[in-house]
């Protein structure tokens, strides 16, 4: 059974819930779909042809009108500065952090640098004070060789002693005062101090042979200056060596023979200590020779040598260490937080 056409028109004209004619009336769901996406793209805040085109899909809502429609057109322009905003404020707080960060590792890098500096530059003093005090009391303590008179323990210890207190004093100032020119002047020297050793060290291992027998010559030569005016340190030295080492002469007794022009040695070589025992029989004499007899004592004690040698690579391996990241540290701070 049809409807009557009067019922299909009362159908068609029935009133919308807002007294507006429905969106399928005038289009349907998709012409308000394309109205609504093509007046955010076009951007022109009009309506496609209709003031009242906005709101949800399938005409359940009248639009809001042009104004709406402006306003919902120009709110992304202040959400663009909110975020632009946002995301300023959290660059500079990551900054922020970041140059915290880098202040907090330079004032750890900084106390350690000062503390190793400080340590280097006492032990520097007490290096120092020991061969002020050999030179004073002593004379040229240990003076062996006849080729380098100045070569002494006092006159090594005074030399050593001062270099390490310069370097531990720049290494403070520059730690202290964060001194980018004092902490490489540091690292240049201590890093070139460190190169020395390491070359002397492979050398000496190297030309083991040819250093023997050239050391061997100099202390021969040095024997003739024994007891002699203004050489009182390689005396005391020698005597020191023959009494404790229980030995004679560089590589027998007999060296002594060509000092004194006749059979006799020092009294320091004397199995029994007296006044003139050099002039007995050889029987009554030490009969080991003292070159080899050190020799053989630095060789039994080598652990405790290199032991000494490895500690002494590692303080300067630190304090180039501390001094380098120190270094990186303050350009990083200066770089940041300028």
């Amino acid at each position: 059974m049809r409807r009557s056409s009067t019922d299909e028109s009362a159908y068609r004209r029935s009133p919308s819930p807002e007294g507006k004619e429905p969106g399928f009336a005038r289009g349907g769901p998709f012409r308000r779909y394309s109205s609504l996406y093509g007046r955010a793209g076009a951007g022109d805040g009009g309506d496609g042809g209709d003031g009242g085109d906005g709101g949800p899909f399938f005409g359940l809502h009248a639009g809001p009108g042009p104004k709406a429609a402006q306003a919902r057109y120009t709110s992304p322009k202040g959400n663009k500065y909110v975020v632009l905003y946002l995301d300023l404020s959290f660059i500079f707080l990551l900054e922020l952090k970041r140059c915290g960060m880098a202040r907090g590792c330079l004032q750890g890098v900084k106390f350690l640098m000062f503390a190793f500096n400080l340590l280097f530059w006492l032990g520097g003093c007490g290096i120092l004070g020991v061969g002020i005090w050999l030179a004073a009391t002593q004379g040229n303590f240990a003076t062996l060789s006849s080729s380098f008179p100045s070569l002494s323990a006092a006159n090594l210890l005074i030399v050593t002693g001062t270099f390490i207190m310069a370097i531990g004093f720049v290494g403070c100032i520059g730690a202290i005062k964060e001194n980018k020119c004092l902490l490489l002047t540091f690292f240049v020297t201590l890093l070139l101090v460190f190169l020395l050793e390491a070359t002397v060290t492979i050398l000496f291992f190297a030309y083991t042979d040819k250093i023997d027998r050239y050391a061997q010559q100099d202390l021969k030569k040095g024997l003739h200056l024994y007891g002699t005016p203004g050489n009182v340190g390689l005396t005391n030295a020698w005597s020191i060596i023959q009494t404790d080492f229980r030995c004679c002469g560089v590589s027998n007794y007999t060296d002594w023979f060509e000092v004194y022009n006749a059979t006799r040695v020092p009294d320091s070589c004397c199995l029994e200590f007296s006044e003139s025992c050099g002039l007995h029989a050889p029987g009554t004499w030490w009969k080991a020779p003292c070159y080899e007899t050190v020799k053989m004592w630095l060789q039994e004690n080598l652990l405790a040598v290199g032991i000494f040698g490895l500690c002494t690579a590692l303080v300067q391996i630190l304090g180039l260490t501390f001094a380098m990241t120190m270094y990186c540290q303050v350009v990083k701070a200066d770089t940041y937080c300028a």
